[in-house]
């Protein structure tokens, strides 16, 4: 278990504080504790009208980060001190952009603007703009249906820009490793990571050097097929033998070259599919987006 400042008593003190002093729906209560393990406080706040969180002192940049991310509405209700008792105050994020945490302490957000239901398929608008081509939304929706995430999976993304992002949103217990071989898509995903408040997710360059084995060991892998692959593959089954595999590719020889790299790595293919988007634009033209392959695998023995 992990280990946090935080208590089953400590929490229940702060939440009789909270709940004497504010008026919130417990039933609808949101808690986060953002001590010791990588959380994901800005999606979480998005996505809930109200959220005790719990933090430990040094987060200076929190309240900036929060505006910064739209957020700048958000009431904020807290106390001076790491007690639950005293006087409670509360503030517009907008108006505390310039505070940090310099206490172990719990805070109460409440945001009513949330979109308490979380939208696969976010809006290609939304990512950062810089060196990569990201999939279309409804694609992406499709590959984040097919990944099947719970919220503590590990997963490991290779070339995968706005799927890492979406599957970090999700696996809001667990982590995402992100592989990017190319510099310009490694700044591209870190300004993501800043852009969408993401703390769960470690950006490498290769799966070379044992850099995954100081990292979680992920249980799925979303790859976008390269002639990398078989080392990608291999790799990854060394360091956990029953890891699940989506892979993407748009190139034909890649997809029929599949099954036979799954037989030689004692994979089976669990299901292919062919995703198509058209959209009808202003002038009622039909546009045609890339019309990628998804391939599922998983380990024979597994």
């Amino acid at each position: 278990m992990e280990q946090t400042m935080f208590t089953n008593e400590v929490i229940l003190s702060w939440l009789q504080y909270f709940s004497q002093n504010v008026e919130f729906n417990l039933a609808k209560l949101k808690m986060l504790d953002i001590t010791g393990k990588n959380k994901n406080l800005i999606p979480t706040i998005m996505s809930n009208r109200a959220v005790m969180v719990f933090t430990d002192a040094g987060h200076p940049n929190i309240f900036y980060d929060m505006w910064n991310s739209d957020l700048g509405d958000c009431e904020i209700w807290y106390n001076e001190g790491s007690d639950p008792s005293g006087e409670i105050k509360h503030d517009k994020v907008s108006n505390m952009i310039n505070r940090g945490i310099n206490a172990s302490a719990a805070m109460l957000i409440l945001n009513p603007g949330a979109v308490t239901n979380y939208q696969i398929g976010i809006e290609n608008s939304r990512f950062s703009c810089g060196s990569v081509q990201y999939v279309c939304r409804e694609v992406r929706a499709v590959i984040m249906n097919k990944l099947n995430l719970g919220d503590q999976d590990n997963i490991c993304i290779i070339s995968g820009e706005s799927i890492a992002v979406e599957a970090a949103m999700i696996a809001a217990e667990g982590s995402v490793i992100a592989v990017e071989y190319d510099p310009r898509d490694r700044c591209t995903m870190k300004e993501n990571i800043e852009k969408f408040g993401l703390s769960n997710v470690t950006i490498v360059e290769s799966l070379n050097n044992g850099i995954l084995d100081k990292l979680p060991v992920p249980d799925i892998a979303f790859i976008v097929a390269s002639p990398r692959i078989d080392s990608e593959i291999k790799r990854l089954l060394a360091i956990n033998p029953a890891m699940n595999f989506v892979i993407y590719t748009l190139d034909f020889e890649m997809l029929t070259s599949l099954p036979a790299r799954f037989r030689e790595n004692g994979l089976e293919r669990t299901e292919a599919i062919h995703i198509a988007v058209s959209r009808v634009n202003s002038k009622n033209m039909v546009e045609p987006f890339p019309a990628p392959w998804l391939i599922s695998g998983r380990s024979v023995k597994g």
